[in-house]
């Protein structure tokens, strides 16, 4: 951080360092921070204001699986929490699930770029698969951040006799309900225009796979695996979450007998959106790994399963 001009202060709890990066947002500055699990959890009063004030952020959550305080292990069962806006509810942010270290790199480029553009928080969802991934990485080139470029922040006036802060609307000194249509188009131009995935051989899949993070890379293996064995799987592989990517189930192939979520969690927490997103047009199933890391194997015979008629499709509660 010295070598970048930066500074680095070790706050005391995950509390009071967003409240640290609250201030810094207002002036202007590039914030970011990180936790995994019930770190992540903490953080949510500090986001509920920086949503509420419209300060771009980018917050990081590596996730751990695991009921109340959660274990050391990876798992990717905080998708509710950084999908559903988090913090005191109504808000939304934009969230980037990196699947290589490379785009960890690359997505936390863009999550500021993204942050900045519609005012926002952007969150970075990995899992502890990625996180702990040793790959080779070229760092995008570094760019110098010019925090008087917002006319919203609060910036410091040297005249004598000016005020030592400039007022914005940061003081929420419009009315509400302007305030609430102005929110409510940045939701839809998110939503409209911010919509990435990956698609892997979908073309003429019977079984179509959705995963994030560390188990989209079981099923590309997967995928591959199956179509030795004469199985036709696809995979659909969402870059975002929220918003979620709605569009990649608009033209499923005519082959596609049905649709599966891979997920480190219990509760099919992304199958409700991809339910959601198909417009539950197709029998929706679930392979839940919990804090296991599925294998290509697991997923192949799961899938020969289900298009055998032997697995029970999702039940959602």
């Amino acid at each position: 951080m010295a070598e970048r001009g930066g500074t680095f202060i070790q706050g005391e709890s995950e509390i009071a360092s967003m409240s640290m990066l609250w201030g810094a947002a207002a002036c202007g500055e590039r914030i970011m921070t990180s936790s995994s699990g019930p770190g992540y959890d903490l953080k949510q009063e500090g986001m509920s204001y920086l949503s509420s004030y419209r300060l771009p952020a980018v917050v990081v959550d590596v996730q751990r699986y695991g009921l109340g305080d959660g274990e050391i292990t990876e798992g990717q069962d905080g998708y509710f929490i950084a999908t559903r806006g988090g913090g005191h509810g109504d808000s939304r942010q934009i969230v980037l699930t990196p699947a290589s270290v490379q785009e960890c790199a690359d997505l936390t480029y863009l999550a500021f770029d993204l942050a900045e553009k519609y005012r926002t928080i952007c969150i970075i969802l990995s899992d502890g698969g990625i996180s702990q991934m040793i790959e080779k990485v070229v760092l995008p080139e570094s760019r110098e951040h010019d925090n008087k470029k917002f006319d919203w922040a609060i910036i410091g006036h040297k005249e004598k006799d000016a005020p030592k802060v400039k007022v914005t609307n940061l003081d929420r000194s419009m009315p509400y309900d302007e305030y609430d249509r102005l929110v409510k188009k940045t939701y839809k131009e998110m939503f409209d225009h911010e919509q990435r995935w990956e698609e892997f051989q979908l073309e003429d899949a019977e079984l179509v796979l959705v995963a994030i993070g560390i188990s989209s890379r079981v099923c590309k293996s997967a995928v591959r695996l199956a179509r030795e064995e004469g199985v036709k799987l696809g995979l659909i592989r969402p870059v975002t979450v929220w918003p979620f990517p709605v569009k990649a189930f608009e033209k499923l192939p005519e082959s596609c007998r049905a649709l599966a979520t891979v997920e480190m969690s219990l509760s099919a927490q992304m199958a409700q959106d991809v339910l959601l997103a198909s417009k539950n047009k197709y029998p929706m199933y679930s392979l839940l790994t919990s804090k296991y890391v599925a294998t290509p194997r697991q997923v192949v015979d799961y899938c020969k399963r289900v298009l055998a008629g032997e697995e029970e499709e999702l039940e959602v509660y």
